[in-house]
């Protein structure tokens, strides 16, 4: 499969945003003040492993989509100076007059 140069590019992006975002989430679930995250106690409770979770699953999406993102502009970068050599080359005017004449 062959993805296009926008297609690749976003999804890149979106697996850079990905990280930025939950790093960011991450940070502030573990600075929680709030008791939503952690009891009086300090552990953590069910809201803070809920989000844990997702926060995991999304770093994971995120690296899959933006590995597949920088595959697909990586294929594209090494495809750019070898797409001149994939074009057919026209006809010479010698070689057509030659055979028309046979």
């Amino acid at each position: 499969m062959k993805l296009s140069r926008p297609v690749s590019w976003f999804l890149l992006a979106f697996g850079v945003w990905s990280w930025f975002i939950w790093i960011t989430f991450v940070k502030n679930l573990w600075q929680d003040g709030s008791g939503l995250a952690f009891d009086d106690a300090g552990d953590p409770t069910a809201y803070f492993w809920v989000h844990l979770l997702l926060a995991v699953v999304s770093f994971l999406l995120g690296t899959v989509i933006g590995v597949i993102g920088f595959r697909g502009v990586r294929a594209l970068r090494r495809e750019t100076p070898d797409h001149a050599a994939d074009q057919p080359v026209p006809p010479s005017s010698s070689s057509s007059s030659s055979s028309s004449s046979s």
